[in-house]
């Protein structure tokens, strides 16, 4: 995806800084993942034009709807949504306003709605994990600092619904253990691009091989003691180091 180009009729150094800010804002307004969703649903549309000589930039609102229409054979109906969003991006960054792949051209919205109809829009999701699979996740951990993390977690993932991303970008600063459980602070997620943050509570578990507040806390307070076993080695090793040197 390119650049919107910003261009001022006269621009003085002091603007220049003021200039790459801008680029920066612009970029950041969509997470890494959808600008490479984006960038790989153009590249998809860019085959099929070069495949079917036709035009891609500007490409005609026609050419839009027969690559859909193509396209309905292996896609599902969200996926296509996505790819004229794709084309709308790419198209209008490279300086055409008037999208071919925008829903107010009748050629598009029509085929579009055929797709709807004919395909159907009913998302396919993945098949939960219950209780007795977590259960069974959890009893294959090992009992090594490393499996103590990895049921934390399983335990904290399932108890929060958290996505991947989202556990991965907790910190320990993020975390207030109270008397009922422990609540954490998730400053950003997929549903909250714009950073507005929100606190999930997590309550005890019943049982202490699956509590996510119990485990979570083993796992911090060994990890705790294990730097600081590490330290103090790094430490006696320096001191004999320097001992050995005759400092």
């Amino acid at each position: 995806m390119q650049t919107p180009t910003l261009s001022l009729a006269a621009r003085s150094p002091d603007l220049e800084d003021l200039i790459e800010k801008a680029r920066s804002y612009i970029h950041a307004a969509k997470s890494p993942a959808t600008l490479r969703a984006y960038r790989t649903d153009f590249e998809d549309f860019t085959r099929f034009c070069k495949d079917h000589n036709l035009p891609h930039l500007p490409a005609t609102p026609t050419t839009v709807a027969l690559y859909i229409a193509d396209r309905a054979g292996s896609l599902r109906s969200a996926t296509i949504t996505r790819r004229l969003t794709s084309i709308t991006e790419a198209l209008q960054s490279a300086g055409f306003e008037d999208s071919p792949s925008s829903s107010h051209h009748f050629v598009v919205s029509e085929t579009l709605k055929g797709i709807r109809r004919s395909i159907g829009t009913a998302q396919e999701g993945k098949a939960p994990l219950l209780t007795s699979d977590i259960r069974r996740i959890v009893a294959c951990c090992p009992e090594t600092l490393s499996g103590l993390r990895d049921r934390a977690l399983v335990l904290l993932g399932s108890a929060g619904a958290f996505r991947r991303s989202e556990l991965a970008a907790i910190d320990c600063v993020h975390l207030s253990f109270t008397k009922d459980g422990l609540v954490i602070d998730l400053r950003r997620s997929k549903t909250d691009q714009e950073a507005a943050g929100r606190n999930v509570g997590i309550s005890f578990g019943a049982d202490d091989a699956t509590c996510p507040v119990r485990t979570l806390r083993r796992w911090l307070a060994e990890s705790a003691t294990m730097l600081a076993k590490c330290i103090r080695i790094g430490e006696m090793f320096t001191r004999n180091a320097a001992s050995g040197l005759g400092i």
